[in-house]
């Protein structure tokens, strides 16, 4: 049977990273993600539900978290689930702690209030004006591709197999 063990996260630093160096000199830091879910509860009003993740970073993404990121700053994780099982000293139970290891990470520029990975809503971005390399704005414009060359071969390597395809 297959496996897969992958995860995605996207969510704001509740702390400022710590970077510290195992004795052999690698890079290591622990991050934790606030993780923030909207939904329709009763009689139809906003809910906010947060998750809290815990996310160890090594090597080079290590460094980066701890030279770049700060409370508050958004980033995206992408890693792996595991899970990290102890004895407890002081009760002599046994302890799990499930935890991602971050394989990849991509830091979000600072924006709105809070560092909130820019705040406002991607619908309300669809008519702003966007700016060129030189800082002045200029209307959104559509978009027209330019027209696709006419020609009797087909355009793959798979010849009319397209009208096959079941989907």
């Amino acid at each position: 049977m297959a496996n897969l063990n992958k995860v995605f996260l996207m969510g704001n630093l509740t702390a400022d990273p710590e970077l510290r160096y195992t004795p052999k000199g690698t890079a290591v830091t622990d991050i934790r993600l606030a993780i923030n879910r909207y939904y329709a509860g009763d009689n139809s009003e906003r809910q906010e539900e947060t998750t809290f993740v815990d996310v160890t970073l090594w090597n080079r993404q290590a460094e980066v978290a701890g030279n770049y990121l700060s409370k508050g700053r958004g980033v995206f994780v992408e890693g792996r689930l595991q899970l990290d099982s102890w004895e407890d000293k002081a009760s002599g139970q046994k302890r799990t702690k499930l935890r991602v290891i971050g394989e990849n990470i991509q830091l979000f520029p600072r924006g709105g209030e809070g560092g909130d990975m820019g705040g406002a809503p991607r619908q309300q971005y669809q008519n702003a004006p966007r700016s060129n390399n030189y800082g002045q704005s200029r209307p959104a414009q559509n978009y027209n591709p330019p027209p696709m060359p006419s020609s009797n071969q087909p355009s793959n390597d798979f010849g009319d197999m397209d009208d096959e395809i079941p989907f």
